[in-house]
């Protein structure tokens, strides 16, 4: 949920046979694995590496039998600048798979904005056309430094649902183990969240009271979709590290998978591209 969200919240090498023995842990790489993390930004990942970027980091220096480096720079204006830019690091373990600032791998999840209600209210939202938006308390996220929308909000709007609307930053403080937004519905300060999947899913299983999480519809929402691929990233050119990722995403997709499940977080199938 990070400003990526907005157009909606690593390495390069399909090796011959012979070579795929370079891959086992006994065979250190030559260099480490440098990723580029936001400091605070669960349930992506934070200092403490708690978040499942940081985990997804660490599965993939297993794999390649190498050192682990992390650069912490906030996920705000400036990051790709101040991180892959810079030299100061290599990968970004979660970005829009349809990015054109960066260099993206094979997609590794789709997820998708959701609704998040509390159980105990049994609204069972329908999608965006439900009726019952017009008059319930709508959280949605504010992304980026200028507090532009996120797409539920645009679609909202789009439907004359703007008066009920309820605007929360995308952004935790550094530190924070919740969020504003899902922590707002489960304290009945608004009825209902409109929240990017990863983030409404892990905070949303943290609560005391049971919280409802359901993607939201129609998918694609006139031209703007709900739904986004994330991959990982590297920069412009870095074509062989990128291909070394798509090696390592593809032999580890069911072990990601179980990951992201432990998270909490929404996943769609994906279509097999590239």
């Amino acid at each position: 949920m990070r400003r990526w969200l907005l157009i909606l919240l690593v390495l390069g090498f399909d090796p011959p046979a012979a070579q795929l023995n370079t891959w086992s842990p006994s065979k250190p790489a030559a260099d480490p694995v440098r990723v580029c993390a936001d400091p605070g930004n669960l349930p992506f990942s934070n200092q403490q590496h708690q978040g499942f970027e940081n985990r997804l980091a660490r599965m993939l220096a297993d794999a390649l039998g190498a050192p682990l480096e992390f650069t912490w720079w906030p996920q705000r204006l400036g990051f790709i600048r101040h991180t892959l830019e810079s030299g100061r690091c290599d990968v970004i373990m979660g970005y829009p798979s349809n990015a054109d600032n960066v260099l993206t791998t094979v997609p590794y999840y789709r997820s998708t904005y959701v609704f998040v209600t509390r159980r105990d209210l049994g609204m069972q939202l329908s999608g965006l056309d439900d009726e019952r938006l017009r008059r319930l308390r709508i959280g949605v996220q504010l992304i980026g430094d200028d507090g532009a929308n996120a797409p539920p909000a645009h679609a909202l709007s789009r439907r004359g649902i703007i008066a009920n609307l309820v605007g929360f930053p995308v952004y935790a403080d550094a530190g924070r183990q919740t969020s504003a937004i899902i922590d707002a519905v489960a304290e009945g300060r608004i009825d209902v969240a409109a929240a990017w999947g990863p983030t409404a899913g892990y905070f949303a299983g943290r609560q005391q009271v049971p919280l409802d999480v359901s993607p939201i519809s129609p998918r694609v929402d006139g031209a703007l979709p709900e739904t986004f691929d994330i991959s990982m990233a590297v920069r412009r050119g870095d074509i062989r590290r990128r291909e070394r990722l798509d090696q390592f995403i593809r032999r580890h997709r069911v072990g990601i998978a179980k990951l992201l499940n432990e998270y909490r977080v929404p996943q769609l199938a994906l279509d097999g591209r590239r």
